[in-house]
């Protein structure tokens, strides 16, 4: 298994009297809330716990994009991923993801892609995602054209890679009279691709097509619903597409937080997760899914599966009970995945480790904890102790 540690970059410092005022952190909350002094010091303390995830031998490095919100702070993962570049020396970069199809021009992502694939000699990762739907409030993007538009940006950006250059593109949202690319990516024929997503039906199916077979990646989702979410990308596979999909092909991205005893990591944790999920993941159901953005089918689904994240209050107990988060001492974070991973069969693993408010001292902690207690135990598992959909479906 690959292990990957992954970072949202918050803004832990948010003034909570904003509660009063405003229904989220996305979108409306004034910008005035934000300090660029600890938002200077934030951004370097949070590249140097990933610069220490890459001293400690994690397997990958994972940032992402998010626009106008105190959730994460990056609209531009590249920058991000460029700031590692030079200062990390084995871990891949998984930009988790890039939504090329909000850009008017996606081609400049796929440069900038390009470049860190050229500086990191190949150890970039490519993650293409639609983005939630308040990015599209952000953007001023129509969500109704999200999957279209979106697609055909993939299209552009992989010709973009593959294709000799000059020649033109002509589409529905992007046309070109001239698509050559320099520099091309140093992984031919490009980079690896990962298609992350909340668990839209469309996008489950888009990435398992025999044509892509990118890494499906679920994330913020009880363990009853992770395992729909990875059998459906199987049974697509399987039934719909005549193949079987391997488990490289499949990843899960949870919180983690590990301290000496099963009660001590949920007494630290507890005010930074709760946090997370009760404060900066609180938005409403038509901010993150608007109208036109999900078919009818995956907005049946996303109510019923993403209810337990984003529809109530939470506390720590109802996290770890559901299996959203894994918290506890090392040897139960250890079974815990160990366990999980039969029902799964992941072979990529996404460990946020820092979360909400957790300060300096108590990520550093975590992430060497998991690096030296846990992690060897994750790496050396294989598809050998996955136990299959049907044993999965009997439980």
């Amino acid at each position: 298994m690959k292990i990957f540690i992954f970072h949202l970059m918050p803004y832990a410092h948010l003034d909570m009297s904003y509660y009063d005022k405003y229904r989220a952190v996305w979108v409306v909350l004034p910008n005035t809330y934000y300090d660029p002094k600890k938002g200077f010091e934030l951004y370097n303390r949070y590249l140097d716990e990933l610069e220490l995830a890459d001293e400690l031998g994690f397997d990958g490095i994972s940032v992402n994009e998010h626009h106008q919100n105190a959730y994460g702070l990056m609209p531009s993962p590249v920058v991000m991923a460029a700031a590692l570049a030079r200062r990390t020396k084995k871990a891949r970069l998984a930009i988790l993801g890039n939504a090329f199809g909000l850009r008017d021009h996606p081609l400049n992502i796929a440069e900038e892609h390009a470049m860190i694939d050229n500086i990191t000699g190949g150890r970039l990762i490519t993650g293409m995602v639609r983005g939630i739907g308040a990015e599209y409030f952000s953007t001023g993007n129509n969500p109704a054209f999200s999957h279209a538009r979106f697609q055909e940006a993939h299209d552009l950006v992989v010709q973009a890679w593959t294709k000799p250059g000059p020649f033109s593109f002509e589409g529905k949202f992007y046309h070109l009279e001239y698509v050559n690319t320099w520099p091309r990516p140093y992984q031919q024929p490009h980079p690896p691709i990962w298609a992350p997503s909340t668990g839209s039906t469309e996008t489950i199916e888009w990435a398992a097509h025999p044509s892509r077979k990118y890494t499906y990646l679920q994330a913020y989702s009880p363990t009853a619903s992770v395992v729909r979410f990875l059998n459906y990308y199987r049974e697509c596979a399987e039934k719909k597409f005549g193949y079987t999909a391997s488990s490289d092909q499949i990843g899960w991205s949870t919180p983690v937080y590990i301290s000496d005893t099963d009660q001590k990591a949920r007494d630290e944790a507890k005010p930074h997760i709760e946090h997370l999920f009760n404060r900066l993941l609180r938005l409403p159901f038509e901010m993150l899914f608007p109208p036109g953005y999900l078919s009818a089918a995956s907005l049946a689904n996303m109510r019923s599966h993403k209810r337990s994240v984003s529809g109530q209050e939470h506390t720590i107990d109802t996290l770890i009970e559901q299996g959203i988060i894994v918290c506890g001492s090392p040897d139960t974070v250890r079974k815990q995945f160990t366990e999980t991973h039969k029902m799964l069969g992941f072979q990529n693993l996404l460990c946020l480790l820092q979360f909400g408010t957790l300060p300096r001292d108590l990520t550093e902690r975590n992430i060497r904890l998991f690096a030296s207690e846990v992690m060897p135990a994750l790496q050396a598992l294989t598809d050998k102790q996955y136990q299959g959909m049907s044993i999965k479906a009997a439980e």
